[in-house]
């Protein structure tokens, strides 16, 4: 005897869809794990790779590869920019960028001299000067950092003495502020003992880690496994209660 009642066609096309769909959605996530893992270990290892011309590298744009780089060139000591957010420690402080003049090129390259801690006061911590003669810095050159829903219109147009402070970093008001030409990427300065920035070679994915990619992977395997539960369930046959 059959203990399931035989369920209409279309009940069970939208549940094999479903499944389908869900374990789909699953597959993806677990691969967009392995991805993000993969471009933290390929991260981890730039920091120590022997460093590359900055010429060549953006003549072929990277993708999805943060090359260490050496770049000539001078600063626009002059145009300091404050990023105001970063989450570095509960005293408060500055992502600190500045402009770069490599050599022989005709865009600017935006430097991120490092974090510079607070004093606990909500005032921006005092900045050192910077070298206005030629020299050459090494870093890894990648990605600026990412931003969410900007309020308040752009925060740089609205200030007219430097350094600049905002929330988050857009390149493409950092370059109308400018007046000038940015490279798509930000070089993240080498770490040096000797300076009073504080850099720390991480890569930002804290919006979404690997691990919430695989959190979100058991969720979609959890509606497959519940969607054939519910329909096992719906069409299970009722037993006849006895008069």
């Amino acid at each position: 005897m059959s203990l399931m009642r035989r369920p209409a066609w279309w009940s069970v096309l939208l549940v094999v869809a479903g499944v389908l769909i869900f374990v789909r959605l699953g597959i993806w996530q677990l691969h967009r794990a392995d991805d993000k893992e993969e471009l933290l270990r390929r991260y981890a290892a730039a920091a120590s790779a022997s460093p590359q011309d900055f010429a060549v590298v953006t003549t072929s744009p990277p993708e999805d590869v943060y090359p260490r780089v050496r770049v000539e060139g001078h600063y626009l000591a002059d145009r300091l920019y404050l990023l105001d957010n970063p989450k570095h420690d509960e005293m408060g402080g500055v992502e600190v960028y500045v402009p770069f003049q490599p050599e022989h090129a005709g865009r600017l390259l935006l430097v991120d001299l490092g974090f510079l801690p607070g004093n606990g006061t909500g005032k921006a911590p005092q900045l050192p000067p910077l070298p206005t003669t030629q020299l050459a810095l090494q870093g890894i050159y990648q990605p600026p950092p990412e931003h969410g829903f900007e309020m308040g219109g752009n925060a740089l147009a609205q200030q007219t003495q430097w350094p600049k402070t905002s929330i988050y970093l857009d390149m493409n008001q950092m370059a109308a502020d400018l007046h000038a030409t940015l490279y798509p990427r930000v070089l993240v300065l080498d770490a040096d003992p000797a300076a009073i920035y504080v850099r720390v070679h991480t890569l930002d994915l804290s919006s979404m880690p690997p691990a919430r990619h695989r959190a979100y992977a058991f969720q979609w395997f959890a509606f497959a496994v519940a969607a054939v539960v519910m329909f096992v369930v719906l069409h299970r046959k009722r037993r006849r209660r006895d008069k």
